[in-house]
């Protein structure tokens, strides 16, 4: 989660919302990464977990992330959360909730509906003060 809070450090820069997500292969090692960069590429799409997804699917020639990991600084949406299920990521860990717009337990569970025809292993709560904190003082010098 450290190096997840530093991705998203990055997208201050482009005044993007700090969101930081990374992929994990089965190995445990890093192959993808993303922040939030839906002001820098006037894109709404994009989403830090949707920028890492693209980016591990890129790199694996394939769409399917099976027994993967994504580590988010916050709670996905439902947009990012419909993806990290069509993508058949294996495991999501997050940090900070999001009691707005959260597909994942807070608003809407979007990855546990027994519905859904993929399930995803949720791990909440990692480094949850620090994770909220960064976007608390975002927020506050933003408004």
């Amino acid at each position: 989660m450290q190096q997840a809070l530093e991705i998203a450090k990055s997208a201050l820069a482009s005044g993007d919302v700090p969101v930081g997500a990374l992929i994990l292969n089965p190995d445990g090692k890093v192959i993808a990464s993303g922040h939030n960069r839906r002001e820098v590429d006037n894109d709404p799409s994009a989403h830090a977990e949707i920028v890492a997804i693209r980016e591990a699917a890129q790199k694996n020639k394939s769409w399917r992330l099976d027994d993967h990991t994504i580590v988010v600084t916050l709670e996905p949406c439902a947009m990012c959360a419909g993806a990290i299920a069509q993508s058949r990521i294996k495991t999501l860990v997050f940090g900070a909730w999001d009691l707005k717009a959260g597909a994942v337990g807070s608003v809407w569970d979007v990855l546990r509906d027994p519905r859904a025809p993929h399930r995803v292993e949720v791990i909440s709560g990692v480094n949850e003060s620090e994770c909220a904190a960064l976007l608390s003082e975002f927020f506050k010098n933003y408004r």
